[in-house]
């Protein structure tokens, strides 16, 4: 079994209202990236760190999806809005830093969704693959 990860954040739950319109958001805010759902069970994983499932606890959180290029992040502002999203302000370079390029949506149940493009970059990696001992 592997498991991919990027830096800080191991794995992200959001607890959602409506589990269906919330897969049709994700997936649609997902493939704009370059991501997809990679498990379904009693909600759904994608790319091993976001989890998304029903439940009465509504989730209200900020997060950012990593784009390659700026391209990417108006992508997903369009796809993000076609599948349900509510627009939180537009595909534009933001005062964050040099070269901060993103866009934000409101999910289905009202969380802070992102996708940014930091500029010019090299990666040493795709993802940190760990290899789980069973």
């Amino acid at each position: 079994m592997q498991f991919h990860r990027g830096r800080l954040i191991d794995h992200v739950h959001l607890v959602v209202r409506d589990l269906a319109a919330s897969r049709r958001f994700y997936e649609a805010a997902l493939a704009s990236v370059g991501r997809a759902i990679t498990f379904e069970g009693p909600g759904f994983f994608a790319s091993d760190e976001l989890f998304v499932s029903p439940g009465d606890g509504i989730s209200h959180v900020h997060l950012a999806f990593q784009a390659a290029d700026r391209e990417t992040v108006h992508r997903f502002h369009a796809a993000a809005l076609a599948a349900g999203g509510r627009d939180n302000g537009g595909p534009g370079e933001r005062s964050y830093h040099p070269g901060y390029y993103g866009a934000f949506v409101l999910d289905p149940d009202g969380n802070n969704i992102e996708a940014v493009h930091h500029g010019p970059a090299e990666r040493s990696a795709e993802s940190v693959v760990l290899t789980a001992e069973v």
